[in-house]
């Protein structure tokens, strides 16, 4: 299989020509490197009377190119899903759920939600901890909120966590970010875990909660960290995105939002193969169902899945549409 590389349109549009040839990427890119089947585990395949498709030499379970992926029974066609990976991870921005709906003529609903399935598969590996210097700062998203001043506890805005790995030309490497609850140390700790690593020199400012975090850490805190050092300039950078593509985000989502914006930068100096990386994680990722990246509230997920879960026992069709679930002909 020749991966695809480039960030060239032209080449893009004649690689993927047809629906047939993004189901023939998709099968070399599951099956050459080993697939395991869903049902059985086991590794070892035959070749499927249809085209695109394995069998599976244990339990006989035919796999295809799409199945368990986060391709699976894509509404709009595989080529248009290519088209709309393909413009998140190489344009500078990245595109809304609006402007793809109206792009590529699709719902915008389901423009949404195969963007949270594309966003859920830019989340971090974890492989590769931060070393080196790193800087790390808290901040706030969300607009101005009466009585909400400094690091209010009970303030409804989205508390994001941010680390900064650099070069030795102070210029930035990678980054990460993780939503918050607060800002105790308990809370911080959890990006200091994930993506820091214990050799690394991290710089914070003078807040009290990164004091504990010294004994495992070496933790340099000054409070001139917010005078244009990296970690702010992409501060600024990821809140001037949301608000000239996507205007605004929900606390719930906000964690794919965060996946999208560091998948991007770290990328940034790779963007000829960005695309193909995307494409390959949504094939090994598992297949999400309609509850799990819906818009649908915390409050109200349970009642949701306790009448899908009544649906799904009588073999009933049915449709999730704007938070709400209805039942079909």
């Amino acid at each position: 299989m020749e991966n695809f590389s480039g960030v060239s349109l032209f080449k893009f549009m004649d690689k993927f020509a047809s629906d047939e040839d993004c189901k023939q990427y998709l099968f070399d890119l599951k099956f050459t490197k080993g697939c395991t089947c869903s049902k059985c585990g086991n590794k070892e395949w035959y070749k499927g009377i249809k085209r695109y498709t394995k069998v599976c030499k244990n339990c006989r379970h035919v796999e295809s190119c799409t199945s368990n992926t986060l391709f699976h029974k894509v509404k709009f066609g595989l080529r248009k899903a290519f088209c709309i990976v393909y413009e998140v991870t190489t344009t500078a921005n990245g595109m809304s759920a609006l402007q793809i709906s109206r792009k590529y003529d699709v719902n915008y609903d389901t423009a949404w939600l195969f963007l949270k399935k594309v966003r859920l598969s830019m989340g971090s590996s974890e492989a590769y901890p931060m070393t080196g210097k790193v800087f790390v700062d808290e901040f706030v998203i969300g607009g101005f909120e009466k009585g909400a001043v400094g690091r209010k506890a009970n303030s409804k805005k989205i508390k994001v966590v941010m680390a900064v790995e650099t070069t030795n030309k102070n210029r930035v490497k990678r980054v990460y970010n993780l939503k918050i609850s607060d800002y105790s140390t308990k809370e911080l700790s959890k990006l200091f875990d994930k993506h820091i690593s214990t050799d690394a020199m991290v710089q914070t400012d003078e807040w009290r909660s990164y004091r504990p975090l010294k004994k495992r850490y070496d933790i340099t805190m000054d409070k001139s960290i917010k005078n244009n050092s990296p970690v702010n300039r992409m501060i600024q950078q990821l809140k001037s995105w949301i608000r000239g593509t996507h205007h605004s985000i929900s606390a719930h989502h906000c964690e794919t939002y965060l996946n999208e914006f560091s998948f991007r930068i770290n990328r940034s100096q790779f963007k000829d193969v960005v695309f193909h990386k995307c494409v390959e994680r949504m094939v090994k990722a598992n297949k999400s169902s309609r509850l799990q990246v819906s818009k649908i509230t915390l409050m109200t997920r349970e009642q949701f899945a306790e009448r899908i879960n009544l649906y799904e026992m009588m073999n009933a069709k049915y449709v999730i549409n704007n938070a709400k679930i209805r039942l079909v002909a």
